[in-house]
């Protein structure tokens, strides 16, 4: 079958290589449609990413077919289309045991821990499948990044008419920015990349885009009236960026870290204090967003037609994967079509 393997940080190789084993009991063979790129993929390409070994086939944003399966409670069938949870988890450390799968002490990502889905097919557990039959397969590529955003904006607990700032307007920033506002947030978007502040405001209608190499503390005082966000979240895995966003949190409010990277963040501590910041980390998604997230699609309240900026075919992808990781690059989200 058709493979996408990462053999090492910046070498992609297309392969051939054996269709997956799968126990009909726990699990199914599906089909792959659609792989969405996530900033997950980039930082492995760069070498960048936590967690992570090589060889290495990437991929865990999926749109997948159900081609064979055994009986289940679930009601699974062959020709079912499904969203994919990544994240296997033990069921049984304390993190699994209090309901936070997402973190498990034993956790293993698809296309991060364990091979993804860059290939023509894959097994995955029936308890990871999430059939919705009636959405597109980018949709159903879809789901997990913004599960992604979802669970951040659970974690942090915003209240209608709070002011929500946004740092870093990738498609993980998307996906928060999505949820801040059906939150009934008022929010603000920060990047370094003036593509994707314009993006943010005449594609998705963000009122107020602030440019982080132009003043930023000065323009975020003026949009809040002087009295900062309420709730920030940082999407950009920048130890600069989450190091400065202490900074642009009002008194009382929350930082969330949803981007992370390899090293140490500090603060002031007096000032950290003095604020009563409350400080957050946000890590995966939670089986609750997933279910979440496609009844949002198939009631029509999440639009991601402007997202998916390239779509690329399988022998395609080698030559564009390292387009797609320029910094100043426009395409929000790139498409792997296996069809």
């Amino acid at each position: 079958m058709k493979t996408i393997i990462l053999e090492q940080p910046g070498r992609l190789v297309l392969a051939d290589t054996p269709q997956p084993s799968f126990d009909p009991q726990k699990e199914a063979l599906v089909r792959v449609h659609r792989v969405g790129v996530c900033g997950t993929d980039l930082h492995a390409f760069h070498g960048r990413q936590p967690f992570f070994s090589y060889p290495r086939i990437l991929g865990h944003e999926l749109g997948v077919e159900i081609v064979e399966v055994g009986s289940n409670e679930q009601g699974l069938r062959p020709g079912d289309r499904c969203a994919v949870e990544p994240y296997l988890h033990c069921g049984q450390c304390i993190a699994c045991r209090r309901g936070a799968p997402n973190c498990c002490l034993n956790l293993k990502v698809m296309g991060v821990g364990i091979d993804g889905g860059m290939r023509e097919f894959i097994a995955v557990p029936l308890a990871k499948l999430h059939r919705a039959n009636g959405l597109s397969w980018e949709q159903l590529a879809l789901v997990e990044t913004l599960c992604i955003g979802a669970h951040a904006v659970y974690r942090a607990d915003p209240k209608p008419g709070e002011l929500a700032l946004v740092i870093g307007a990738g498609p993980i920033g998307l996906s928060v920015l999505e949820f801040v506002q059906l939150a009934g947030c008022t929010p603000i978007v920060m990047d370094t990349n003036p593509k994707r502040l314009a993006f943010c405001r005449e594609k998705l209608h963000i009122a107020h885009t602030i440019d982080a190499t132009q003043s930023p503390l000065e323009n975020l005082l003026e949009i809040s009236k002087g009295e900062l966000a309420t709730v920030v979240f940082d999407a950009t895995g920048n130890p600069s960026s989450m190091m400065q966003a202490f900074r642009y949190v009002a008194h009382s409010g929350k930082l969330v870290f949803v981007g992370l990277f390899q090293g140490d963040i500090t603060f002031n501590d007096p000032d950290f204090h003095r604020r009563e910041t409350t400080l957050l980390a946000t890590r995966n998604a939670r089986p609750e967003e997933f279910i979440r997230v496609i009844r949002l699609f198939e009631a029509g309240k999440i639009a991601i037609e402007p997202w998916v900026g390239e779509r690329a075919k399988f022998e395609e992808v080698p030559d564009r994967f390292l387009l797609w990781t320029a910094p100043d690059r426009a395409i929000i989200k790139p498409m792997i079509v296996f069809d």
